[in-house]
């Protein structure tokens, strides 16, 4: 169960989503019963016969931002840059005046500490350094960088939702809605907390009047949140994956989260973490004895099989990618071989994968 390959399957292109369910809440839900390990197909609105009055949902209100920025090299070849640690940023920014973070560059030859790039709607980033293949990048305008990147950046989609390329200096008509439709449905209706560079994505499933009907059953929702960076989509590249370093995320846990989450344990009722992300958070700041410890900081927690859980009680959770450390976590709550049948059974069955994809709940 150690070994990368223990966690490849079989996956057609063609169940890879490449938009989400017209009406988000009517995705499909694969239901997994660990205590009978029954499996049944239901859609996500039916999430409200399934939780029950005092379970507590714990979501991730973390914020995407458009961190993708395309522009040209002095020379006026073409490059693109991905912020993938906007809370460093942010960080920098209120330590410096200036906006400096590790970034993703991509270009025909990538350009070398020192050059200015020309990242459109008057963004100029200078590249400080390299760090294999991690460039630290400082952008200018001081605090007015933000406003300048919610005009000029683009949403970090995954790498395997396609969209239409463009040079950085706008795009056809499709190119512009598929950016407008991405930027209303790459983000949950909860999201609030700037920072993401990917979205939770288990939450994307949820709408108002769903959580509303979900009040009114006596179902009730605390808030984390974690940033996700762009360690999500880092493939594992080492044979055995106890070898493998995952990237750390900004997190927060409030006083007031934190003591809900404990009375909710405290009264025999179930947590329920919506997403990976909740999940290692909510793991990460448990103690040994099981009670959520509040703060903030840098989660680094790598959860595979052999890690005993010690908050989460249940999950809701999307399809993840093969080999990757996503489905060692959900394989770790529940069984490495029965999770890849039940992929099995989706992949036969026709489900929807990946971000914009259908959903799983595994109680």
């Amino acid at each position: 169960m150690y070994n990368l390959s223990d966690y490849a399957y079989d996956l057609p292109e063609s169940l890879i989503a490449q938009t989400p369910c017209e009406h988000r809440s009517r995705s499909r839900l694969m239901h997994l019963e660990r205590r009978n390990q029954g499996i049944t197909h239901r859609r996500f609105l039916d999430i409200v016969d399934l939780l029950r009055p005092g379970d507590l949902l714990v979501v991730n209100d973390t914020r995407v931002v458009p961190a993708r920025l395309l522009g040209h090299k002095p020379t006026g070849g073409r490059v693109e840059v991905l912020i993938i640690d906007y809370a460093a940023g942010m960080k920098h920014l209120a330590g410096t005046g200036q906006f400096q973070c590790d970034c993703l560059i991509r270009a025909s030859r990538r350009p070398g500490p020192g050059t200015v790039l020309d990242l459109g709607q008057g963004i100029k980033a200078t590249v400080i350094e390299h760090r294999d293949r991690i460039s630290v990048v400082c952008f200018d305008g001081g605090a007015g960088f933000l406003s300048r990147l919610k005009k000029a950046g683009k949403m970090p989609l995954p790498p395997y939702i396609k969209r239409d390329q463009d040079s950085g200096q706008g795009g056809g008509p499709s190119a512009q809605t598929d950016e407008q439709q991405d930027r209303q449905n790459y983000q949950t209706v909860y999201a609030n907390a700037e920072g993401a560079v990917a979205a939770p994505t288990a939450g994307l499933h949820f709408t108002k009047d769903l959580l509303a009907t979900l009040s009114e059953k006596g179902v009730e929702v605390a808030k984390i949140t974690l940033h996700v960076g762009y360690g999500t989509f880092v493939p594992v590249r080492v044979k055995d994956i106890r070898d493998h370093q995952i990237h750390s995320e900004y997190f927060i846990i409030d006083e007031q989260t934190a003591t809900k989450i404990n009375q909710t344990h405290g009264a025999g009722r179930r947590v329920i973490a919506v997403g990976t992300t909740s999940v290692r958070t909510l793991e990460f700041c448990t103690d040994d004895d099981g009670k959520i410890v509040a703060g903030q900081g840098r989660c680094d927690l790598f959860i595979y099989p052999g890690y005993r859980f010690k908050c989460v009680d249940a999950m809701i959770t999307n399809f993840h990618l093969p080999e990757s450390t996503l489905l060692m976590l959900i394989s770790a709550f529940y069984d490495r071989e029965r999770i890849l049948d039940a992929y099995k059974v989706a992949v036969a069955e026709k489900y929807r994968f990946f971000s914009y994809g259908d959903a799983m709940f595994i109680e």
